[in-house]
């Protein structure tokens, strides 16, 4: 059979949903990842197929269950199904139904039974510090329980900031030595998925990635998916054309926060922090729902070494270009500065476009002269 022709009614039996949502869906998860049409329907049959729903051992350590917290919200699918379609989860400490030796010993009994098949998720940070004293589940430090866990992984993921490079627990001073799985586990490749909470809909979409491949997608150096995490949230934010025109938000409440201006100057971490907030938000409803889309400063939770390490109203460190000091104030623009703010929205983009196109141009005169060089040599 086709895959274009699978069945797909046992699927809605279990899931409660049509075929077009669910291959809608699927749909939206693949161009999520960029992949095309024909990797939706491949994932969509990975789902379909019972025999490839992998077995998950979610582990906990030094957080506060933020990340278990939004996957419970999530709607796209719900965590019944994720858990019940996309996944088998032999074991989480939040979740199981019992308690004690009796959930320790099923652990390590799924993991005997599936060595090489089964993916580890890490939730929280590790402390290393006084021989990992700081954080123990049935007597084991977190240390030995990861290291355990990891030694037959097929994959493993770092789920939220705390289990990707250490979060609050490791602000300074770091009494406990916090660290993030990816520092213990520095032998393994780990797949982070940073966030305070991290959005449901990249983990969902990377272990979706993972049932329908047997791996884990395309991650960058700090081994974040690329998909997610491949741009900065300050390219794709919707103040950006303020912060290119020079309008900011100079205090909370101010004429420049009413009005929706760039909370640059208000210490958003924006300009420094790679995550998908702006397009997929959270709480699967849209409208704004993410810090910058409230009117609260980016305080860079995703990225490590900004988020709780950097003091909240200190200014980023804007990866692209710095924002204009030239203009006049919020009141002197809107009174007798005769700039409306449509105006000085598009002197920006003329700027941007000016700098734009006289660093095409130096770059293309220095190609000829290095092409002229070469011919006389």
């Amino acid at each position: 059979m086709a895959v274009n022709e699978f069945d797909f009614t046992a699927v809605e039996k279990r899931l409660g949903v049509s075929r077009r949502t669910f291959l809608k869906f699927c749909t939206g998860v693949a161009a999520s990842l960029g992949l095309s049409s024909n990797a939706a329907m491949a994932m969509a049959k990975a789902v379909a197929d019972p025999q490839k729903r992998p077995p998950v051992i979610w582990l906990h350590g030094q957080e506060c269950t933020g990340p278990s917290e939004s996957l419970l919200r999530s709607e796209q699918p719900s965590l019944e199904h994720l858990i019940l379609d996309l996944i088998s989860l032999d074991y989480h400490q939040t979740l199981d139904a019992g308690a004690g030796h009796q959930v320790e010993e099923i652990k390590k009994k799924a993991m005997l039974e599936n060595k090489g098949k089964y993916l580890l998720v890490v939730e929280g940070a590790i402390p290393l510090a006084s021989d990992g004293i700081f954080c123990k589940i049935g007597g084991e430090t977190m240390v030995d329980i990861t290291n355990e866990a990891a030694e037959h992984a097929a994959a493993i993921v770092a789920f939220g900031s705390c289990a990707s490079w250490g979060g609050v627990q490791s602000a300074d001073p770091n009494p406990t030595g916090a660290v993030g799985a990816p520092q213990l586990l520095s032998g393994k490749t780990v797949v982070t998925i940073p966030g305070c909470p991290p959005n449901p809909a990249n983990f969902i979409g990377t272990v979706l990635y993972f049932v329908t491949y047997g791996k884990l997608p395309p991650i960058d150096e700090k081994g974040r998916p690329k998909w997610a995490y491949g741009r900065l949230i300050h390219e794709n934010c919707y103040r950006r054309p303020h912060f290119d025109a020079g309008r900011f938000a100079l205090e909370f409440g101010d004429e420049g926060h009413q009005k929706g201006y760039c909370l640059y100057k208000l210490g958003c971490k924006g300009p420094e922090t790679y995550n998908n907030c702006p397009s997929l938000e959270f709480n699967n409803i849209g409208g704004g729902v993410w810090p910058i889309g409230i009117g609260h400063p980016c305080f860079g939770c995703s990225e490590g070494g900004v988020g709780f390490n950097k003091p909240l109203f200190s200014l980023a460190d804007v990866k692209t270009h710095t924002p204009p000091n030239m203009f006049p104030s919020i009141d002197d623009r809107e009174g007798g500065s005769g700039i409306s703010t449509g105006a000085a929205a598009i002197t920006g983009a003329a700027v941007g476009l000016a700098v734009g196109a006289t660093a095409m141009a130096a770059k293309k005169l220095d190609k000829k002269e290095h092409d002229e060089n070469q011919g006389e040599s």
